[in-house]
């Protein structure tokens, strides 16, 4: 295999990549815009055209306190039941310095189940008017049918509705079927996305 090299020495010299070099885009696919939704689900654009896909989450604020969270589908999403294997850390601070910690929550994590995985728990994300969430869910190779489908997603969330606080929660797992997943929803597990976007990108 050859190697592709900057003919300058110095970074601040480079004018140009080699064309032999590539990849790391994110090419937007679609993105769906939240009004009091029970669901955002994206039923298109899932395909083996990307080895990884991205969702970004933008101010995403709920209706009521609940847990954000997501499913896969392997039928187009006519279910969402993949059963899947996972983990989840959480880690907060209080805006008056008075607490922080960083715990694992057994609660939040799935093991070989075929539920909705939460993406930031309930309590951890406030329902006042400057309360939202933001993060990234990554979800690799969804079009193997060799391989499980690993996915790795951070939320950021403030609740300011007693003692402001932050809260950034950490999920990682797998889909446990060698079935191409195909579709991806979003909600939260009670109410509604009151308002927010969600964009999918393809990264090439």
């Amino acid at each position: 295999m050859a190697l592709n090299f900057c003919n300058n020495n110095s970074l601040s010299a480079i004018t140009a990549i080699p064309s032999g070099i590539s990849g790391g885009a994110l090419n937007l696919i679609s993105t769906q815009t939240a009004s009091s939704s029970a669901n955002l689900s994206f039923t298109s654009g899932i395909d083996s055209t990307y080895k990884e896909y991205v969702f970004k989450f933008i101010n995403i604020h709920p209706s009521a306190n609940s847990d954000f969270a997501f499913n896969m589908s392997i039928d187009g999403g006519s279910n969402y039941n993949t059963t899947k294997t996972t983990t989840f850390f959480n880690a907060y601070h209080y805006e008056d310095g008075s607490a922080s910690a960083l715990a694992y929550l057994t609660a939040d994590d799935l093991a070989q189940g075929t539920g909705y995985q939460v993406l930031m728990a309930f309590g951890d994300l406030g329902i006042n008017a400057d309360d939202s969430l933001s993060g990234y869910l990554h979800l690799f190779d969804p079009s193997s049918t060799t391989f499980a489908k690993h996915f790795i997603s951070t939320t950021v969330g403030s609740n300011n509705e007693a003692a402001p606080y932050v809260n950034n929660d950490f999920i990682a797992g797998y889909a446990n079927t060698t079935s191409a997943v195909n579709a991806v929803d979003f909600k939260m597990i009670s109410g509604n996305i009151d308002s927010g976007v969600i964009k999918l990108y393809g990264v090439s």
